[in-house]
């Protein structure tokens, strides 16, 4: 497995000539966490196979689905012990012995954090260097004669107490997780030298040593850390936040010239001959931790997030004050140009494809624009008068599924929002069809909602009856966009984008309580003149019997 930030190699050999081994190792990437664990089944317990693997398996998947407001070291000794009380109540109830018993090593990696723990005499080693040092404990008797006999491991009583530590990485560390077949037979020295070279290189060279004849399961795993997390590093900078900002000051070689927002935070600010906008922390990310953290996020974000819809930015290397710079995109927010003029259907066709454009990009890194709105949106036209747009405000962007209840504006979020559901691709989809309703009639489909208003969501009008210019299949697109009821709602941006492209594909939408006559007149009235036809023939019959 491999990223762009740590690459992962994975090897293990069954001792002597046996085809497996007791021996089980995994490595994933979850979300932000790379996550990699070896477990060696204990071989006096005649189930240690099958405790090293479901040991792995079973704190895998749970970090899967961890709680979000669960730490990291929580996450951690919580699976432990859980997986150990498990283990170790089936050992008793089918073996009444301890027979599911392995040790344990684990490390997570987010960021430039690393967090481990180990049970038993499976190890974690941080080469840094040259020089390689061990980061777990050892659970196994002192006493010479002694040193193989374990004082804990996975399974082998109700309660465990997992060794857990932390440490910072960085670039080009490499983080060695193995069982005592490999350290047994190779020194500091030999797992220096080999360590270089990856899991596959240590674990054969081990076998070599006892011309491959390996007297207990090998088994091992090699972290190299590439590059180290340019968002941890730009969060431990030391950078002042300025309490007062004026124009003429000069800040690395940029002038400040107008504030752009009331807060003096954003400002018009020009370097030699060229203009920029540069945006300073908030004044409350000096005392307040979580502050910072989205400052640096959003900073983060604008450099690296780069496309045509978004702003240039860059985080100059030398600067001496906590801020970023984006390229000046001169024009109007497309909130300001709506106050004179409407959008035509091509401008409007336009701003969908590049807002599901921006969408889809921004996915491919699980992230949501968080707070689509045409105040975010600039516009500027070329010399032919042609519209483009840029999407601004990196600040909003956050993590798809994120319960965020902060991200967004309440006319454009949607009825489950609301309710407490997270983000997500349908919920952004609901963003974008208020957005083109608004460009295109100037009026907000489930009218203007005010912050911690608790709105009730009526059908929405045709944007046609206010602006008759809207053809069926434009009307079909946005209706379903801003359905009510997600269910009926665009799923993926994908779907959206296909009908926005493919106008003659598009079925005509209505709303679940939609009449008959609604949905398809044709139908309503043959139905009706099939009706008005028996009862006319019953009518009939009922006379000619008189």
């Amino acid at each position: 497995m491999a990223s762009n930030k740590i690459k992962s190699s994975g090897f293990s050999l069954a001792k002597r000539k046996e085809l497996t081994g007791d021996d089980f190792y995994d490595v994933k990437t979850i979300g932000d966490l790379t996550v990699a664990i070896v477990c060696d089944g204990v071989g006096s317990a005649t189930e240690g196979a099958q405790a090293a693997k479901r040991t792995t398996n079973y704190l895998m998947n749970n970090l899967k689905i961890r709680p979000k407001t669960w730490s990291i070291e929580k996450s951690i000794i919580s699976f432990i012990k859980s997986i150990n009380a498990i283990l170790h109540q089936e050992s008793q109830v089918n073996y009444q012995s301890t027979e599911l018993v392995t040790t344990l090593s684990i490390v997570i990696i987010e960021g430039n954090q690393l967090y481990g723990a180990n049970v038993g005499d499976s190890r974690v080693y941080l080469y840094r260097d040259g020089t390689i040092n061990q980061l777990s404990l050892d659970h196994s008797m002192d006493e010479a004669g002694y040193e193989n006999v374990l004082t804990q491991a996975i399974g082998i009583d109700k309660d465990v107490e997992p060794f857990y530590f932390e440490n910072i990485i960085q670039k080009d560390d490499k983080i060695l997780l193995c069982s005592d077949g490999l350290y047994s037979l190779m020194s500091d020295d030999r797992l220096e030298k080999g360590i270089r070279l990856g899991a596959h290189s240590l674990v054969k060279k081990a076998s070599a040593l006892m011309e491959d004849n390996l007297p207990d399961d090998t088994t091992a795993i090699v972290l190299d850390i590439l590059k180290a997390d340019e968002y941890e590093i730009l969060k431990q900078q030391k950078l002042p936040i300025p309490e007062s900002l004026k124009s003429g000051q000069n800040i690395d070689g940029y002038t400040l010239e107008k504030s752009l927002i009331q807060n003096d935070r954003t400002w018009l600010c020009s370097k030699k001959t060229k203009q920029y906008v540069i945006k300073f922390a908030p004044l409350e990310c000096v005392e307040n931790e979580k502050s910072l953290d989205l400052f640096v996020k959003e900073a983060w974000n604008a450099k690296r997030l780069k496309a045509d819809f978004f702003p240039k930015a860059v985080i100059p290397k030398n600067r001496t004050q906590r801020y970023y710079v984006m390229q000046l995109f001169k024009g109007e927010d497309l909130d300001s140009y709506l106050k004179h003029k409407k959008l035509t259907i091509d401008d409007s066709v336009a701003l969908a494809v590049t807002l599901l454009d921006m969408s889809q990009f921004l996915l491919r890194y699980d992230l949501v624009h968080g707070d689509i709105k045409p105040n975010n949106i600039m516009i500027a036209k070329d010399d032919d008068e042609n519209l483009s747009y840029k999407i601004i405000d990196f600040g909003s962007i956050t993590e798809i599924f994120s319960l965020n209840s902060n991200a967004g504006t309440p006319s454009y979020l949607s009825p489950e929002r609301f309710q407490g559901e997270s983000i997500s691709e349908s919920s952004e989809i609901f963003a974008i069809g208020v957005t083109l309703y608004l460009a295109l009639t100037g009026k907000y489909p489930y009218g203007e909602i005010e912050p911690f208003q608790t709105p009730s969501f009526k059908s929405a009008k045709k944007p046609s009856f206010y602006n008759k210019n809207i053809p069926d299949w434009l009307d079909s697109v946005i209706l379903r966009s801003i359905a009510i009821d997600k269910e009926q709602r665009y799923e993926h941006y994908s779907e959206m984008s296909y009908e926005i492209n493919h106008p003659q594909k598009v079925k005509a939408f209505f709303n679940k309580e939609a009449s008959l006559i609604e949905r398809s007149p044709l139908t309503f009235y043959k139905g009706g003149f099939i009706i008005m036809t028996i009862l006319n023939f019953i009518l009939l019959v009922w006379m000619n019997a008189k």
